[in-house]
């Protein structure tokens, strides 16, 4: 379950249960949380929406170049989708590696290839409406 998208919350012990073994001498976390603010606008949730078997494959072909491109020992991706309340998490990549370089640069470069490529969709419900977020854009829902 080293790739997975769902509703309930994370697990962060069961999420390092997957990747602890003995050779590793690091494991670096990202994890995404709902935040109360965004471009001045106050923030009550976000709706995450998901093509969900195309997100699956998505993060797994992510998964597999970073095992590929980085000399690290392995790669979790779990993404949330549903309605979110402020502080709550949103995605979690934990990578292991012998040493903490390698494993810093997988998550960056993971985390960055998440938001370019996985078919997820953000909405912010927000104090001045609802807006849909592209990159650092943000569209007003119709």
């Amino acid at each position: 379950m080293k790739v997975r998208l769902m509703k309930e919350a994370f697990d962060l012990n069961e999420a390092l249960s997957y990747l602890l073994v003995p050779e590793a001498g690091g494991y670096v976390f990202f994890l995404g949380k709902v935040r109360n603010e965004n471009h001045g606008r106050k923030v009550e949730r976000l709706i995450y929406e998901a093509y969900e078997e195309m997100a699956v494959k998505e993060m797994e072909r992510i998964r597999e170049e970073a095992l590929e491109r980085f000399p690290i020992l392995d790669l979790l991706i779990w993404h949330r989708y549903g309605e979110l309340e402020v502080g709550e998490d949103t995605i979690l990549i934990i990578a292991s590696g012998r040493h903490r370089k390698e494993a810093f640069e997988a998550c960056i470069w993971a985390i960055d290839e998440v938001k370019k490529r996985v078919p997820v969709w953000k909405r912010e419900v927000t104090n001045e409406g609802v807006f849909w977020i592209e990159g650092d854009r943000m569209v007003p829902e119709e």
